[in-house]
């Protein structure tokens, strides 16, 4: 049954997402669900979750009509409310039964968020989906098969590891730069002008990418969060290669393409149950034409240099891959994605649907360009980038574990995975448990439509003597564990003090 089994994860984890304009008139109550994880759960159970979510946001709306609940916290769940759309809610239930059930709502709640994200980006929004379908067939289907593959990469045998304490010195939805000198800058810009003019249109975005860090991009930030999210996810080098990923809280390889594919045998006969509980349920689910874009193991690098898949179907007439295709959100545009790698460089180009003339033989003529002219410029950048890369540790700063976040620029950078794992767990459990408190204070100067700009400053002494320290100032944040600091305060905060002058221009510094 893959993840979808009940006796695995049903008690540590359900997920839902309903619609409140839908089934609200007796008999008609599963018109509501558009998706339930696990989806083997019996409907009493599902409806049971969604009418208590319904509840609570109708109660919180009395008190804040335009700000209902993003948490509510009982006595052994943890329920994290997210209002993707207008009316359309995803509502995650996690357990606190287990040891390392110390999470921060904040970071369940991105994840809502990031699911979302993805979703209109391939998909376009749901309440669209809907109109053009009012049973809901369809988006039940694309909403299914895109959660159930997005949830593969949490995945460990048949335990869900949803971000903990462990992962406290992270940030979901941000992008990770990498620094470079002046003329790699020069390079890349002189890049980008070719790569816009091979597009052959001025409403051409590209971004470029090196490892799992971004160099440059002509993205919106909303658009640039996604797409970056979705090039680490797979199609990096490192994605490729099914190898360790910055992404991903877990190593991907075996164990998320075993999962994959288990999803996939069991996902037709639970869409199946689904739908003949219905009275209203669309004939011939299984015709419909579904789109899996986070399926793993599906991209693949060509010859030529290009990034390949077959997961868009192929061409009418003809046994050529469908190019992949995109929705920026600034401009309800849909784009082709045009991907291209050489060594550790990923070059991703998006250009109007309308724009190409011919549609995929179109297409290749863009590509060809970019062989031809594009090319050596292509080569030149990613031999000056790999020169001055410092590896996988570059940005580790000895001593410190930090996470750098600003919030304006959607920006952030933390000490490499492999150096924060050597905290001890009362240190991680001390940052998630201070990193809650900040989240606390924001969402309360939001809701105040206060200042959520002040400078703030708390340091606490974890059990084991670490120091756990957080600085927010004009819209950045900065998080860091000092486990071999004196004893005393002063020493920690002149350490900070250190940290910020020499790495954040003193940003930090009081």
């Amino acid at each position: 049954m893959g993840i979808s089994a009940a006796s695995s994860v049903s008690e540590a984890m359900k997920l839902c997402i309903f619609d409140l304009r839908r089934g609200q008139h007796e008999g008609q109550e599963l018109d509501k669900i558009l998706y339930f994880f696990p989806a083997d759960l019996p409907f009493p159970t599902q409806l049971s979750v969604i009418g208590l979510s319904e509840g609570l946001i109708t109660f919180t709306r009395i008190f804040s009509p335009e700000a209902p609940c993003e948490v509510i916290e009982a006595e052994m769940h943890s329920h994290v409310f997210y209002e993707a759309e207008r009316d359309i809610w995803m509502v995650m239930v996690v357990e606190k039964s287990e040891s390392e059930a110390i999470w921060r709502t904040a970071a369940l709640r991105s994840v809502l968020k990031e699911v979302h994200s993805l979703f209109v980006m391939f998909h376009g929004s749901i309440r669209a989906l809907l109109d053009r379908e009012p049973s809901g067939g369809l988006t039940r289907t694309h909403l299914y098969y895109f959660i159930m593959d997005y949830l593969s990469d949490f995945l460990s045998g048949k335990k869900l590891h949803l971000p903990n304490f462990r992962d406290s010195l992270k940030e979901r939805g941000m992008v990770q730069m990498l620094t470079i000198g002046r003329e790699a800058a020069l390079e890349v810009q002189s890049l980008v002008r070719v790569l816009e003019s091979c597009a052959g249109c001025k409403q051409s975005y590209s971004l470029i990418m090196f490892q799992d860090l971004l160099v440059s991009t002509t993205l919106s930030p909303d658009d640039l969060i996604n797409l970056f999210t979705y090039t680490v996810m797979r199609l990096t080098p490192n994605a490729l290669s099914a190898g360790p990923s910055s992404w991903s809280y877990l190593r991907k390889g075996s164990t998320t393409s075993n999962a994959s594919a288990s999803l996939s045998t069991s996902s037709n006969s639970v869409l199946d149950r689904y739908y003949n509980s219905r009275d209203t349920s669309p004939v011939g689910v299984r015709s419909y034409q579904v789109v899996r874009p986070l399926q793993h193991e599906k991209w693949s690098k060509g010859k030529d240099g290009f990034l390949v898949t077959d997961i868009w179907g192929t061409e009418v007439g003809s046994l050529s891959p469908s190019s992949p295709t995109i929705w920026l959100k600034q401009t309800e545009e849909r784009m082709y994605l045009c991907a291209f790698q050489h060594k550790s460089l990923t070059i991703i180009l998006l250009i109007p649907v309308t724009s190409v003339h011919n549609g995929e033989q179109g297409l290749s003529v863009v590509k060809q360009q970019i062989l031809e002219n594009a090319s050596p410029k292509i080569f030149k950048v990613e031999e000056k980038l790999s020169r001055g890369w410092g590896g996988e540790n570059a940005y580790h700063v000895s001593g410190y574990r930090y996470l750098l976040v600003d919030g304006d620029k959607y920006i952030s950078r933390a000490s490499p995975p492999g150096k924060v794992t050597t905290l001890t767990k009362d240190s991680l459990v001390a940052m998630s448990k201070l990193r809650g408190e900040v989240d606390l204070e924001k969402s309360r100067a939001k809701c105040d439509d206060s200042d959520c700009e002040k400078d703030q400053e708390i340091c606490i002494r974890a059990k084991n003597g670490a120091w756990v320290i957080s600085r927010l100032t004009r819209g950045k944040e900065l998080y860091m564990v000092l486990e071999k600091a004196n004893e005393t305060l002063l020493y920690a905060s002149e350490a900070v003090e250190k940290f910020s002058d020499r790495y954040c221009s003193g940003v930090f510094s009081l």
